[in-house]
């Protein structure tokens, strides 16, 4: 009888998250969301001119503040995934969810406040936080199913090469994780920030996806970097218990 020879499945390894260095990065992610779910309350057009093939806008480029650091929340989606595992990610998309929403029920409450005599802005604060409920709503939705799906496909490749690989799996879950980020937050934050055409649109999720990805894979030295030093300095990386207790 012959037996047919088998690959030996790959050593799989991640950190504990009950680490400073997860504190800090989870921290920082967190911000960030924050921080980029406000910046997108305000539309953005680069280039004057109009050009369009078709019904689609070429000219002027539309997008919007949360570009200029959004994209960073998957960078550390990234680091968090390759070095803590599918668990720890799951943590740090949930807590970041979850301060968002804060962030934004504490806006209400304070818009429900009676001003002061003397201010003068409230019309103006009242729009910026009406266009930010529907601009968090967006991200949000958006933001979940895209990180998840990017945090999966990074640890389902690790779970096939292991160590090897690196930039494909950064390249790879960024690809699919933004893909169905920036469809999912423009469709429901276009009206927000005053995009009303279809040429429009698809001018806003062409330039947003190819952006966040070009941000990505720009600095993704610098990523893989982070992740190495990580995974040099954190003691429980390569430790011999199992990955999926360690995740």
């Amino acid at each position: 009888m012959s037996s047919q020879a088998t690959s030996p499945k790959p050593d799989v390894h991640f950190a504990s998250r009950g680490s400073s260095y997860y504190d800090v990065i989870l921290a920082v992610f967190c911000v960030v969301l924050v921080v980029s779910n406000i910046a997108a309350t305000k539309s953005t057009e680069f280039l004057s001119g109009d050009v369009s093939i078709g019904p689609v806008q070429i000219v002027p480029i539309i997008s919007d503040g949360g570009a200029v650091l959004f994209p960073l929340a998957y960078i550390l989606g990234d680091v968090i995934s390759e070095v803590y595992g599918f668990k720890a990610a799951r943590r740090a998309i949930l807590v970041g969810f979850g301060t968002a929403i804060m962030t934004f029920a504490t806006f209400l409450v304070v818009m429900a406040l009676p001003g002061a005599s003397f201010y003068e802005n409230q019309d103006a604060f009242e729009s910026v936080v009406w266009s930010g409920l529907q601009i968090v709503a967006a991200s949000m939705i958006a933001y979940l199913t895209g990180q998840f799906l990017n945090s999966y496909v990074l640890v389902r490749m690790k779970a096939r090469s292991s160590e090897p690989g690196l930039w494909r799996r950064l390249a790879g879950s960024t690809g699919v994780g933004e893909a169905a980020d920036t469809f999912i937050f423009c469709a429901i934050a276009a009206s927000a920030i005053g995009i009303t055409t279809g040429g429009q649109f698809v001018n806003y999720v062409v330039v947003g996806f190819v952006f966040k990805c070009a941000v990505e894979l720009l600095v993704m030295p610098l990523t893989m970097l982070v992740i190495r030093t990580l995974k040099s300095r954190e003691p429980s990386y390569w430790a011999d218990e199992p990955a999926d207790l360690r995740a």
